[in-house]
This record gives structure tokens, sequence and C-alpha cells, in this order.
């Protein structure tokens, strides 16, 4: 055990109420960026050279004035196994190389996941807002294993991450499966990149109502109402079809061009679903083994956190796809001057798109 290190034989429930002093020299003993990079993987989930590069972008924030002041990677260290394991505050503090009392990794959590929050979230998860970068979104989705039709620049879904329940408004947060949570809302590339995240709303809130209240369905209507009519989302029969949302049509025949489309887009989408497998299984606090005991506000910003250390650590991995499909610019999918209300308009782009990919 780690306490042997300094020499100390102490019974279990003397450990415990060990004097600062004593943890400070355990964590000078037990250096964790001293580990093997795949023994540190095992415990932090990341490289040691990303887990350093993110100490060093957080330093400003995280640097104490005391001398006896926890260190800016003793902070990220404590955190990042937080967030790998989900379990409660006390048994991290005790695990090696952290060696902090249940206080101070409540502190740490708190402060790391503001300083990721206030200074890396908003520079790892962008959603594309210019034509440039929607041009190369449509380019990557196109170029997938299974892409769908040109145009598509993300697939959307939503999943429950657990909380405790909240004193407030306790009810809103009971999903249909029966436990408190909230409902994130979630925008992937076919590389898993997170594009966009909404980890605002209780968890009784429908999909769809998340949806059309997000900023990312404002910007993708302006867009369409001034003229970009050939980007769009796809999503599941949770969300209501709009020109530029393409969802499933219900009970199709084997055969036929609306089967094979609905075969392509589920398809295509399959990379939100592999997502949050991925994100809970790497991070396991939003598993549902898991409850975060936090504030819903707060288990937000965990979701937050945790997001935009997954698109940082893909940042260091190039996709690799055997299957390669060159994307022609020159395809557009023309809706002319349809008048109406957006879901009509919706199913004509939508049969426009069976015809001209899938008879």
């Amino acid at each position: 055990m780690a306490f042997e290190y300094i020499g100390l034989h102490l019974p279990r429930n003397e450990q415990l109420n060990m004097p600062t002093v004593d943890r400070r020299r355990l964590r000078e003993v037990d250096d964790p960026f001293d580990l093997t990079s795949t023994e540190f993987r095992k415990l932090y989930r990341l490289s040691p050279g990303i887990a350093k590069d993110i100490v060093s972008q957080l330093n400003i924030q995280l640097k104490g004035s005391r001398i006896t002041a926890l260190s800016p990677d003793k902070q990220v260290l404590a955190a990042l196994r937080f967030y790998a394991t989900g379990c409660y505050q006390r048994p991290v503090g005790e695990q090696w190389g952290i060696s902090m009392s249940q206080t101070s990794i409540s502190r740490c959590v708190h402060r790391v996941t503001d300083a990721i929050n206030n200074s890396l979230f908003f520079n790892h998860i962008k959603f594309p807002m210019t034509q440039i970068e929607r041009q190369a979104a449509k380019e990557i989705f196109a170029s997938a294993p299974s892409p769908f039709v040109p145009g598509t620049i993300g697939a959307i879904d939503c999943t429950h991450v657990s909380i405790l329940g909240p004193k407030d408004n306790e009810s809103n947060y009971v999903n249909h499966h029966g436990y408190h949570s909230i409902n994130v809302q979630m925008i992937c590339d076919p590389h898993l990149r997170i594009l966009n995240v909404n980890a605002k709303f209780p968890g009784a809130r429908h999909d769809s109502f998340i949806w059309t209240s997000s900023a990312v369905h404002r910007v993708l209507q302006r867009s369409y109402e001034t003229g970009n009519l050939n980007t769009f989302l796809i999503g599941d029969s949770g969300y209501p079809l709009e020109p530029w949302l393409m969802t499933p049509l219900p009970n199709e025949t084997e055969g036929t061009p609306k089967f094979r489309y609905n075969e392509a887009l589920c398809k295509a989408r399959n990379p939100i679903e592999r997502l949050f497998g991925v994100l809970k299984s790497t991070w396991r606090c939003l598993s549902r083994q898991r409850v975060l005991l936090y504030k819903p506000s707060f288990a937000g910003k965990i979701v937050n956190a945790c997001a935009t250390l997954h698109n940082i650590q893909l940042s260091d991995q190039t996709p690799d796809f055997d299957d390669k499909i060159v994307y022609d610019p020159e395809i557009q999918i023309q809706v002319g001057s349809d008048a109406g209300v957006p879901s009509s308009i919706a199913k004509r782009v939508q049969q426009r798109i069976i015809a001209n990919f899938f008879l």
C-alpha cells in the first residue's frame, strides 16, 4: 500500500485521519507521471502528454497562492480519476498517486470542471457555423464508411445521464425509464467527434423539445431561410422532420426506395449511438451504473468537461476509413420555391432525396 512508502503502519481508522503533511508527502512520493503510458491511460484515460498539456492550459486558473495549495497537475489528475471511475470522492482520494481528503477531491472536481468549461469547452466543441466549415463537415460525412447523401453535416440524438434527484422540481428529472437524469443532446460526425452538446434539460423533457429549443436548431433554420438549402442533420424517429433535419419513414416495405432511404439514414446515424457507448465507457461517471451526486447545473458541466476531453483525445488520432467515397460538390438537392409550413417543405425535401438517391 502507498502508506508503506513513508514508513507508516497504522490501523485503517487512523490512516483516514492522517495529518495534511503526510498526505502531501505521499503525493510527492507517488507521481503518476512516472507511470508508463499504458498504465497512465488505464488510470486517467488520457496519455501523459495530453494530460500535461491540459495542466499547462489550466495552470493559471488552478494555481493556488498558498504554499500548501494543491498543484495544478494534482488537481487535474484527481478530477480525471473521478471522471474515469465515477466513484465517491473519498475512495478517489485514497487511490494510488492521489492521496487527498474527500473535501480536497470535491474542490478539485469543481475547480477543474469549471476551468474546462470556461477555457477549453468552446475551443474543442465547435458546430460548423461558416460555409467553409459546413462544406468541410459535408465532405467528412460523404467520405464515411456509411454515408447518407451530400449535405449531411452531423448525426443527432439524446442520452440520459443519471443524477441525484434535486430538491426543486424533482419530478421534472424523472425520465421515462423511471430514474432521475438530465437528457443530454449531442451532435457528432462519423469520426465520433462531438460538434455540439446541450446538457441543460431535465430527464423528463422529450428529445424533440430539446432540439426545437436549442441554438443549433435556430442556426440551421436561419441558414435555410437565407438560401442554404442543402445542409441538414440526421436523427431518429424521436425528432420532427424538418428541411434541415432528416428522419426515417415508418413501416416501409423492404426493397422499396423509401426502405433504402431508411436503411441508409440509420447506418449513417450509427456514429452517434457509438459515441454514447464510447463516452460512457471511457468516462464512467456518465454511465447508468453511476449517479452524479451534484445539482443538475453542475452535472451538465461535468458532461461538457467529459465531452471536451473526448474531443481532445480524438485530436491525436487519425481516422482510418477503408471505404472512401468522393464527395461531389456539384450534387445538390434543389428544393425550388416551395411554400408552406416547414413540415410540408421538409416532406418535399425528403421526397426529392429519395427520388435522387434511392430509386
